[in-house]
């Protein structure tokens, strides 16, 4: 099992952000879902005003197709409650998405991403961000001992993680708890001694846990993130292409004096784009429902 520190664990959100990932792995650290869990999400399986999140499904593949079914046990069909900042970034993220699945394939129409290449990009942004190797599933481990060690019950964690009981969560938590009963003794241990805890300064705390990093640019632009360059004349150019609903491709330009600007406006064309075909593909559904 292999845990990220809180510095990695701000590189990768940092990074995936710039990579457009974001939403991904922020909700994967937040819930500790099965990677396959988070590929078979779609917007219906979430109440973007209770932030009440059902997990019903999952995507696996096999040799021949991407598969969708329901959980192999009933203890992983459950629902979750996302933390409200969870919940607002998922907002924010759906108007850029144009599909019933909430993290969707860039090549195939109506598919959900498939957890290998969640897996792949994963490896590609820990690398970009200067962190260690870990799996997806991983991830599933930072968010349960984070758990654990923030006092979340045994009980509450195997619920929300999908565990077919307590004692399946205790045996593969086992190393925290142990560290936790430690823990707890020592204070123990202290407080019978009266001996002093000494408390660390929270200047030296922040130091630890915010960082300064900055996403690392790649010679290839990212998928989604449109294409970027300098004109003859010196200016910066943006360009983004979609393809609309009615099976054609439309492209928009953008132009400004600096990188950062044409950047800056690149990413809000981006998004417009992504919401005017989501709007025409909700017209054509409502059309098609009226016929």
């Amino acid at each position: 099992m292999q845990l990220l520190t809180r510095e990695e664990l701000q590189r990768l959100l940092i990074q995936a952000k710039d990579e457009g990932y974001y939403e991904v792995f922020l909700l994967e650290l937040t819930t500790g879902l099965r990677v396959g869990e988070v590929m078979a999400l779609q917007w219906d399986d979430l109440n973007l005003k209770t932030g009440e999140l059902r997990i019903e499904r999952q995507v696996y593949r096999t040799k021949e197709e991407l598969l969708i079914q329901e959980p192999k046990t009933k203890a992983s069909i459950r629902t979750v409650i996302l933390p409200s900042p969870v919940v607002e970034a998922l907002k924010e993220y759906k108007k850029t998405v144009s599909s019933r699945w909430m993290f969707p394939s860039p090549k195939k129409e109506d598919a959900p991403l498939a957890p290998a290449a969640a897996s792949h990009r994963l490896s590609k942004i820990l690398t970009h961000a200067g962190c260690k190797k870990v799996r997806f599933h991983d991830l599933r481990h930072v968010f349960a001992t984070n758990a654990l060690e923030h006092g979340m019950d045994v009980k509450t964690l195997s619920t929300i993680i999908g565990h077919v009981s307590s004692a399946t969560t205790l045996n593969v938590y086992a190393h925290v708890t142990d560290d936790m009963q430690k823990q707890a003794a020592a204070k123990i241990d202290r407080g019978i001694g009266k001996v002093e805890v000494p408390t660390e300064n929270p200047q030296a705390v922040a130091s630890r846990t915010m960082t300064d990093f900055k996403p690392k640019r790649g010679k290839h632009r990212y998928w989604g993130s449109g294409y970027l360059g300098q004109t003859k004349s010196g200016r910066w150019n943006g360009r983004y292409t979609v393809p609309w609903p009615d099976g054609t491709k439309r492209t928009r330009d953008i132009y400004a004096d600096t990188e950062e600007e044409c950047e800056k406006l690149l990413a809000v064309m981006i998004t417009e784009m992504k919401t005017e075909v989501a709007a025409e593909k909700e017209r054509l559904r409502a059309e098609n429902r009226a016929s």
